[in-house]
Parts: structure tokens; sequence; C-alpha cells
């Protein structure tokens, strides 16, 4: 489902130029975004007491000398920056066009928006984890094993960005699984969303597979654009890859559809890419996370109510600015066939993305109530015209 278009033209500026209040790096790059420190500010004066031999205690009075609930403290006190990561696929969307024309960044007003361009989500994660990121637009997958890992302390999903687009595309002359056998596959990223996919596929062929590439079907993780070249000198037999690498090999370099991974899913239904949060950041800093949020739900409504042509043009603007080249019409087209925009995470399917991660060997099994925090979210689709709520009840939750 997606939510109903609120904001149907974006604010234009310079394709060429990063809109304002926002820096930029590639991952990978040298040189990273500067944290400013965030100023807190005590809005009271404070009454010393003397207790005991001498002992002083600095208490702070709050309006009408009432103590602040911690979470009002935290509102008052928006992040200086928030760093935020996604990547330069069309199943990033929301966030190329949250980025470059400028939602997100009106939204969250005076923090300062920096931003860092990933090839797939263990990346992210690890970014995120070690404090270089905030927040992240990453596939479902890494987000579950981050969690899994740091026993629920990590990371929530805040919201749902894309729903399909991936697929399995091989060399024209294979025409079923069974022709697999001995062939070298690729995917973007061991731990992946895709490289789960593909391991957990092969796993119910029959085929064994291993994370070091051996086994029946060898998997190389490969960066999407080595993916696209290696296939097209005939280095590869095949890839599963998000949009636009799946229309990108298919187009531009004569692969055909083996899996389109919407077919293994009920209704055709599957996320593909989230929107994250670090959970200390979001305790410390509520409304940023709100300000993030109604910039993503803007970017979503956009992309849902534009007209193709505008819709590829701002999208062919960002793809050149984070990933340094634009796609052709077709290209885009075809991508933009394979996926559905939504704000809902699809909380149903976290169980077999769970699993299939158990089976292809990049996780475990998990109790996952909890992975989600939908609050800040159902509060801004609450202000909208269609006050619609989003649930997590796919997995227990509210």
């Amino acid at each position: 489902m997606s939510s109903t278009p609120r904001n149907p033209s974006p604010a234009h500026h310079d394709p060429e130029k990063p809109a304002t209040g926002t820096t930029r790096i590639v991952a990978g790059e040298s040189g990273k975004p500067k944290r400013k420190r965030t100023l807190e500010i005590s809005l009271a004066a404070g009454l010393v007491l003397l207790i005991g031999a001498g002992a002083a205690v600095a208490s702070t009075v709050a309006r009408n000398s009432d103590a602040a609930p911690a979470a009002a403290v935290a509102d008052a006190n928006p992040a200086a920056e928030l760093k935020l990561g996604y990547f330069g696929n069309i199943t990033h969307a929301p966030a190329l066009v949250g980025v470059n024309q400028g939602l997100i960044a009106k939204n969250l007003g005076s923090t300062k928006l920096s931003t860092q361009v990933f090839n797939a989500g263990p990346a992210a994660i690890e970014a995120l984890n070690a404090g270089a990121i905030d927040a992240t637009y990453i596939g479902p997958n890494p987000a579950i094993n981050s969690y899994v890992k740091s026993k629920g302390e990590s990371i929530n999903i805040i919201a749902g960005a894309a729903s399909g687009g991936a697929q399995l595309v091989v060399k024209p002359e294979i025409s079923s699984a069974a022709d697999l056998k001995g062939k070298k596959l690729a995917s973007p990223q061991l731990g992946g969303t895709q490289d789960v996919a593909l391991r957990a596929w092969l796993g119910k062929q029959g085929y064994k597979t291993s994370t070091d590439g051996s086994g029946d079907v060898a998997i190389n993780p490969t960066e999407n654009a080595q993916t696209l070249k290696l296939f097209q000198d005939g280095k590869l037999d095949g890839a599963w890859l998000p949009e636009p690498w799946a229309s990108r090999l298919v187009l531009q370099a004569g692969a055909k559809v083996l899996v389109d991974e919407k077919d293994l899913w009920d209704k055709g239904e599957f996320i593909t890419t989230v929107l994250i949060v670090n959970k200390k950041f979001a305790a410390e800093h509520p409304a940023t996370v709100k300000a993030l949020l109604k910039g993503h739900t803007e970017s979503v409504d956009w992309l849902n109510a534009a007209p193709g042509p505008e819709k590829a043009s701002v999208l062919n603007a960002a793809l050149k600015e984070s990933a340094g080249a634009t796609l052709p019409a077709e290209v885009i087209d075809r991508s933009l066939k394979n996926i559905v925009f939504t704000v809902d995470p699809l909380a149903g399917t976290y169980k077999k993305l769970l699993q299939d991660g158990v089976d292809a060997g990049t996780t475990q099994q998990a109790d996952l109530n909890g992975i989600f925090d939908l609050t800040a979210l159902n509060s801004v689709l609450g202000e909208g015209a269609t006050g619609k709520k989003i649930s997590a009840q796919g997995l227990g939750q509210d």
C-alpha cells in the first residue's frame, strides 16, 4: 500500500548542486562530513541545596517549576546534523527524490543534512554501527541481521520505502534452475537482501552454496556496476539484482529474467527498501526523526503522483549526482514498472525474510518483535488528509 499524494511537486533547484543545507560523500571516497557538536541549552535556573555534610546537588527547574519529561527535553533539542545513507538505485527512489529535491532538508529545518551513498546494505550497517551515519535506506535483511546481532539494541525500522524490483537475470542460454549447476552468479554484497534471496532460492532448488564462494553454484558478491561489466565480458552467468541493475543487464547486456522475485511472494508483495535509524540517535532526537519521516513520506507521495517523464527526469538528476551517471529512459521505465513505493514496511513478510537469512547462513533465528518503531511514522500520517495508520501486526506488534 502507498500513501495518498500530499505534495505533488518537489522543490526545484539546480540538479548539479546539492540541496541547500546538505553535504554529500560517496562511500569509498576520501573525506568524511564533519559532525557539529550539539548545543545543549538549559532552559531553567538551578537551585542549589545543601545535603548532609556540605554535599551540593544542582537541580534544573523547568517552566512552572515542574521537571520537564525526558521526551520533551529531547523534542526541544533537534540534532545539529542528520547523517543519512542510501544507494544509487531506483529501489531507493524515495531517498533520491527526497535528497536531490530538498524535501528532506526542508523538513529538517535548522538540522544540517549530510548524506553518504553505498553499494549495498552490509556496508551501510557497518557505517551506522560505527556512528558514520545516523539513519539509512537499506534492504530488510541487513536490518534484520543488525537487529539480531545486537539483541535489539542497534536499529529500528521506522518506515517502508519500496516493494518489488529484484530479479535473477542470466545468460540467454540458461532456461531453468537445472542449468545453473557449476555456474557463476553475483549479488551486490554478502548478507545483502538480494544475496540472501539468491542463496535461499538456490537452496530450494537443491543446490548447496557457501559464503566463501564454493558449492554447486558459485556466488560472488560484486558491486553492481562491476557486475554489469563482468556480465558483458562473459565472466558472469547471471546475478540477483535490484533495479535499475536488473533492467540494465536485460536491456544493455542481453540478459533474460530467470526469476522475478515477486513470483516467490504471496500477492507478489515483498519489501525491498526500508528506512532505519540508530536507536540511540532516535531516543535523543525524536523530533529530528519525525522531520526525516515527513520528508520521506512527501517523497513517496510525489513518486506515486508524478507523471512518468517528470519522474524519470528527477531520478536521472539524482542518479547523476549520487552515482555519477544517468540512465536511458527505457531502463528507468522498466525499473519503475517493477516497483511499488510505499511507507508500509510490510511487517507480514519478515518471518520469511528471517528464515531466508537463516537458510542462506547469513543470520540466525531470533525474535523480531520490537524491530519496528512506527510511532513517528503514524504521527506523520495522522497529520495528513487520510489519517491512515501503518501496523506491524505481522510480527505481533501493535
